[in-house]
C-alpha cells in the first residue's frame, strides 16, 4: 500500500481547516457564547457536533461513495440526488457563503479603518484575489494549505490566549432558554455540513494530483486530514465560544454577530487588536471563498461532463457572488436562514447513513430517510415564521 506522507496531510489538513473557517466560523461562535453564558459548553458541543464532526464525517462519506455527486446520486436516486447537489453547491459555492465572507470581511477588515473604500469596490477586489488564485486548480489548495493557514491560525490563537489570560468579565447565566437548539441553528449557518459536497471533490482531486489514487490510501489519508482540521477547528471554536461567554456582562447584547467579534478584540487587545481581527477575518473568509469557488467549478464541470469548462465556471461564480455581496452582511445571513434549516435534514441524514452504505444496501431506506428529514427541515422553517 502506498505509504501516505505527513507533510501532505499537514498541508491537506490545514487547507481543509481554511476552506471550513470561513465567515461564520468566526462570527457565529462568540455569540453563541454570549447567549448560553454558564451554559456554553452545552450550546457549543451542540455546535461542534453539526460543525466539526458532521462535516468531517460527510467528507469521509463522500469519499467512501466514490466523490460526492455518484454518493448522493447512488443512494437517493439519479434526479433527486442531483438536484440536492445543485441546490446545495449553489447555496455554498455562489448564492449565499461566498457573498457572506466579502461582506463579512469588508464589515470586520475594511470598514473598522476608513469609511472610503466602499461595499462594491471591495468587492471586486475580493473577488478579484479569488479569481487569481482559482483559476488554475491545481494551486489552490497548496496556496491556502501552506501559505494562508498558519497566518490565520497564528493570528487567531493570539486573540484567543489574550482572552484566557484576562477575561473580560464573568461569566452570567444564559440569556436564552434554547442553548442546545442555538448550538444546532448556528452549526447550521457556517453552512459547512453542506460544503462537504464541494469540499468532498476538493479533497478527492488533490490526493489524486498529489498520486494518491488507491480508494483505500484515499480513505486513510482524509481520516488523517479531517483528523488535523477537525482539532484545529475545535479549539479555536471552544476559544471563541469562551470569549463570548465572558462577554455577556460586560458588552452589549444588541450588537450583531460581526460587532460582537468586533467589541470583543477590541476591549481585549486594543487598536492593535482591530488590526488582528482584520487579518484573521481577510484570511479567512478569503481561504473559505477560494475552496468553495474551486469546488463549485471543479462540481459543474463534472456534470456537465466537461461541457462547461472549470475556467468558464470561476468567472460566472464571482460575477453572482461579487454583485450579491452587496447585500450586506445582514441581508444575506437573514436570506439563509430559512434554505438552511430546509436542506440541511436531509442532507445530513443521508450522510450519516452513507456510512453503513456497505450494511444499507436497500435504497428505499435512503430516499425514506431524506423525505423524513425534508419534512422536518419544511416544519421548522415554517415555525419560525408563524
Amino acid at each position: 500500500m502506498q505509504k501516505i506522507k505527513t507533510r501532505d496531510v499537514i498541508v491537506i489538513g490545514f487547507a481543509l481547516f481554511s476552506m471550513f473557517f470561513g465567515a461564520g466560523n468566526l462570527i457565529f461562535p462568540p455569540h453563541l457564547g454570549m447567549t448560553s453564558g454558564d451554559e456554553w459548553l452545552t450550546g457549543f458541543s451542540c455546535f461542534i457536533f453539526v460543525e466539526v464532526f458532521l462535516s468531517c464525517v460527510g467528507i469521509y462519506a463522500m469519499v467512501l461513495g466514490g466523490g460526492s455527486i455518484t454518493a448522493l446520486e447512488d443512494a437517493i436516486g439519479k434526479i433527486p440526488g442531483r438536484i440536492l447537489n445543485i441546490i446545495i453547491i449553489l447555496c455554498t459555492g455562489v448564492l449565499i457563503a461566498p457573498p457572506r465572507t466579502a461582506a463579512t470581511t469588508f464589515e470586520m477588515s475594511i470598514a473598522p479603518f476608513t469609511d472610503k473604500i466602499s461595499l462594491l469596490a471591495f468587492s471586486i477586489i475580493f473577488f478579484a484575489i479569488v479569481f487569481i488564485t482559482t483559476i488554475r486548480p491545481t494551486r489552490f489548495v497548496d496556496i491556502i494549505g501552506k501559505y494562508l493557514t498558519p497566518i490565520l491560525v497564528i493570528c487567531t490563537f493570539i486573540l484567543i490566549i489574550a482572552g484566557i489570560v484576562n477575561p473580560i468579565g464573568e461569566i452570567a447565566p444564559p440569556l436564552s432558554s434554547t442553548v442546545a437548539q442555538d448550538g444546532v441553528i448556528a452549526g447550521y449557518q457556517t453552512m459547512d455540513i453542506l460544503a462537504v459536497v464541494g469540499f468532498g471533490i476538493v479533497m478527492l482531486n488533490t490526493l489524486r494530483l498529489k498520486g494518491y489514487t488507491d480508494h483505500k490510501v484515499q480513505l486513510k489519508a482524509i481520516i488523517y486530514i479531517c483528523i488535523v482540521a477537525g482539532l484545529l477547528l475545535c479549539s479555536i471554536y471552544g476559544g471563541l465560544a469562551y470569549l463570548g461567554a465572558t462577554s455577556s456582562q460586560v458588552i452589549s447584547h444588541d450588537l450583531n454577530q460581526a460587532q460582537l467579534i468586533v467589541a470583543i478584540t477590541r476591549h481585549l487587545l486594543g487598536s492593535t487588536g482591530t488590526l488582528i481581527l482584520g487579518i484573521i477575518v481577510g484570511f479567512a473568509c478569503l481561504t473559505t471563498a477560494i475552496g468553495l469557488a474551486g469546488a463549485t467549478a471543479y462540481f459543474f464541470e463534472k456534470i456537465s461532463n466537461g461541457k462547461i469548462k472549470y475556467q468558464t465556471w470561476i468567472v460566472i461564480n464571482i460575477l453572482i457572488s461579487a454583485s450579491l455581496c452587496n447585500l450586506g452582511l445582514t441581508s444575506i445571513i437573514n436570506l439563509a436562514v430559512p434554505i438552511l434549516t430546509t436542506i440541511c435534514p436531509p442532507f445530513m441524514v443521508t450522510v450519516i447513513l452513507l456510512l453503513f452504505r456497505n450494511h444499507i444496501k436497500n435504497n428505499a431506506i435512503y430516499k425514506v430517510c431524506a423525505f423524513i428529514g425534508l419534512i422536518f427541515g419544511l416544519y421548522y422553517t415554517i415555525q419560525s415564521y408563524i
